[in-house]
């Protein structure tokens, strides 16, 4: 991977790469003594508490951006909450967490569960609401400007094969299985489109793009707005192009938007407008999935892990495998 020209955070220490899995890993741990018994909630407040309980061991002054909710509907780990064992003291730290992304997938013991966590200085990552966007990714090294949330898909894909050099038909698109996606699917089907369908994960969807192993070229459709601002960090960390807009269903919704400094609702959202200068993501996977494997509980107490650790302004991706004794 090369080295980006993102400059170097002086905030976002080098041992905070690390940490970041530490914190990621404590997540997937908690869920996933909850894979496949089928209680969405449990498993979801599992890996809440062992996530909040791991940042709050980290010497920083961090702030939630992107959390479970706002302060009334969730007990932990809400937007604007403050984590961290140096308040008013250590770095200024703005963090995107999903501690449990795919509550449904892990209820069910499906694939691509994960536990996922972006972090950037103050200021650099978008206090997206928790209402929907619109998402449109591709992978890297295509020309700046390539995709356009503001065109069709079926510009979109024309665009991407002509630059590839292949045929519309021979384009691959990630598509969460929704109904509300149906028109989707039946267009991107009609110009020959391979459609790979996903249950629930959008983050890892999205991430997809960047894995040729995959076979993946673009991801489209809507999902989760806090997933948006994590997968754009993911994609700034290695590469890729995304837009973003947010879609609101009811004045109630337009009101959080404005609440959190968002004017413009009508806005399109690059991928480096949702989340700017030298960001870390990590994820662990909860159960196995195309980029991580799952968590496996052993013999005699051992637990291994499977999780992937990005820095923006290095361009490095470390894969990172763990071993964990003594845990409940």
């Amino acid at each position: 991977m090369t080295k980006t020209d993102t400059p170097v955070s002086q905030v976002l220490d080098r041992v905070l790469v690390l940490e970041m899995v530490r914190v990621t890993e404590a997540a997937a741990i908690g869920a996933s003594k909850l894979v496949g018994r089928g209680d969405e909630k449990a498993a979801d407040a599992a890996a809440v508490e062992a996530m909040r309980a791991a940042l709050n061991e980290l010497a920083m002054d961090g702030t939630v951006v992107i959390g479970e909710g706002e302060r009334d509907e969730a007990p932990m780990l809400f937007i604007g909450e403050k984590v961290g064992s140096a308040q008013g003291t250590g770095p200024k730290i703005d963090i995107a967490l999903d501690p449990l992304e795919g509550t449904t997938i892990t209820a069910k013991a499906g694939p691509n569960a994960l536990a996922v966590l972006a972090v950037a200085e103050e200021g650099n990552l978008l206090n997206a609401p928790d209402v929907y966007m619109d998402k449109l990714a591709v992978g890297p090294g295509y020309p700046e400007g390539i995709i356009d949330l503001a065109k069709s898909a079926t510009e979109n894909v024309k665009a991407v094969a002509a630059a590839k050099g292949v045929d519309p038909s021979d384009i691959i698109v990630c598509v969460l299985d929704r109904p509300r996606h149906a028109d989707l699917i039946a267009e991107l089907r009609g110009l020959g489109c391979g459609v790979v369908l996903i249950g629930d994960g959008d983050v890892a969807g999205v991430i997809a793009v960047t894995n040729p192993e995959t076979t993946i070229d673009l991801y489209m459709g809507s999902g989760g707005a806090p997933e948006g601002v994590l997968a754009a960090a993911a994609l700034r960390c290695v590469g890729g192009q995304f837009n973003g807009r947010l879609l609101f269903r009811n004045d109630d919704e337009r009101g959080r938007a404005r609440k959190w400094g968002i004017e413009d609702l009508n806005k399109i959202y690059t991928r480096d407008e949702l989340a700017k200068g030298d960001c870390i993501f990590a994820a662990t996977g909860v159960t196995d999935g195309s980029l991580l494997k799952g968590v496996k509980r052993m013999k005699d107490g051992l637990i291994t892990t499977h999780s992937v650790v990005m820095r923006a302004s290095s361009g490095t991706v470390r894969w990172v495998s763990g071993e964990h004794r003594n845990k409940s």
